[in-house]
């Protein structure tokens, strides 16, 4: 998902650009004034409780703001992302908005402020009081706008500097000028965003053989926890020797073996465009460790690619590879294969789930030749690529 924040004074063109943006990008637009008057006019629950405070002249809590808000994005799940225009307002508006996107497994990818000089902006203003007959918006009144857009704003654009994700536009030209602008600034933030694959499917569905070719025509870092522990395993180490057991009896290894394979991983590679895991997550709570692990690079998870194949199908696949030089030392009885894909189904499959809920799920038929599942896979990953972008 790419999420916007679009952020600047009164009169400096927020609602124009908006609109552009929103085409380009695909977005689902939340202006807080355009939501707020939107759930007024449609007399919902919420709306109703917007009406009644506006009425006794007080202002819109954060709290009914985050309802809103968060009801609006759960409504625009087919969105490339979104754009936040007029929120977040406030410095406490602003951790909202990260707890909010942490929510739905995304973050805030950009922070675009306007810049107008005042003199150009209390023009604009004028100009527009006149054209619109706003006898209310005098010199003085909109000074007054100015004074408390800065007072509160500061801070939310000093937050985003903080992250590194905010970008001063020069907000002065034609409306196409200024656009060019901020798309050459967006497309700049877009080569930054990594792009994490989770490669996932019950044991024999073909996840090693495609995801390191998945792994080397888009550049990621291939990392897979199956590789990894035989590494170990043949090596002698400690970790190898703790793992082995837990292999060949076809179970999961231990959680903290995969945190340090995962970190060292991702502290060696700094300069990835982003990783494709295979073999992990294994368990839900794996799947919370890797949200962990890659939310303190500021990434997360951008699509899970779900392999099905029928169970009798990976019996046969497992017993095959089993009779080869590929084999696994989990391949070598029918009790370990069977052990493994009850494993996976007890273990495995609700972390699928996990990621369904999130909306990350790409389900691809397991079944044919290695050529057509990777076609499947390629196309749906181009998909994914162009809807995060």
């Amino acid at each position: 998902m790419f999420n916007i924040a679009l952020f600047g004074p009164p009169g400096a063109g927020k609602g124009t650009q908006a609109k552009k943006l929103i085409n380009k990008y695909n977005l689902a637009h939340l202006s807080t004034g355009d939501i707020l008057r939107d759930e007024m006019s449609k007399g919902t629950e919420l709306g109703n409780k917007v009406k009644e405070v506006i009425e006794k002249g007080e202002l819109v809590s954060d709290d009914l703001i985050v309802q809103i808000i968060e009801k609006k994005m759960q409504e625009n799940t087919e969105a490339s992302g979104f754009l936040f225009d007029g929120f977040p307002r406030t410095y406490i508006q602003a951790y909202i908005l990260e707890g909010l996107l942490l929510k739905m497994n995304t973050s805030l990818s950009c922070m675009i402020s306007l810049e107008v000089p005042e003199d150009e902006l209390m023009k604009r203003m004028l100009e527009r009081a006149k054209k619109e007959n706003r006898s209310d918006d005098t010199k003085e009144a909109i000074q007054n706008r100015f004074e408390e857009y800065k007072s509160k704003t500061i801070p939310v654009a000093n937050f985003y500097k903080e992250k590194g994700i905010y970008y001063p536009i020069n907000g002065v030209g034609t409306v196409d000028e200024v656009f060019d602008r901020i798309v050459n600034t967006i497309e700049e933030t877009l080569t930054e965003e990594w792009m994490n694959v989770v490669l996932f499917g019950p044991p024999g569905s073909g996840k090693e053989t495609h995801g390191r070719k998945l792994a080397e025509k888009y550049n990621l870092i291939y990392i897979s926890m199956g590789s990894r522990v035989y590494e170990e395993m043949n090596k002698g180490t400690e970790l190898g020797k703790r793992a082995q057991s837990y292999i060949e009896k076809g179970d999961i290894v231990p959680d903290e073996f995969a945190i340090q394979v995962i970190e060292e991983q991702i502290k060696t590679n700094p300069n990835a465009r982003g990783f494709l895991f295979k073999g992990f997550p294994k368990t839900v709570i794996q799947a919370y460790i890797l949200d962990g692990l890659l939310r303190k690079r500021e990434s997360s998870v951008s699509c899970v690619f779900n392999l099905h194949i029928p169970t009798l199908e990976s019996v046969k696949r497992l017993t095959s590879r089993g009779q080869t030089e590929k084999k696994r030392p989990y391949d070598r009885n029918i009790n370990t294969i069977i052990r493994r894909i009850e494993q996976f189904e007890k273990l495995t499959r609700p972390v699928l789930d996990y990621y369904r809920n999130k909306m990350l799920i790409y389900d691809i038929d397991g079944m044919g030749t290695q050529e057509e599942v990777f076609q499947r896979l390629s196309d749906n990953l181009d998909r994914a690529f162009k809807e995060l972008r």
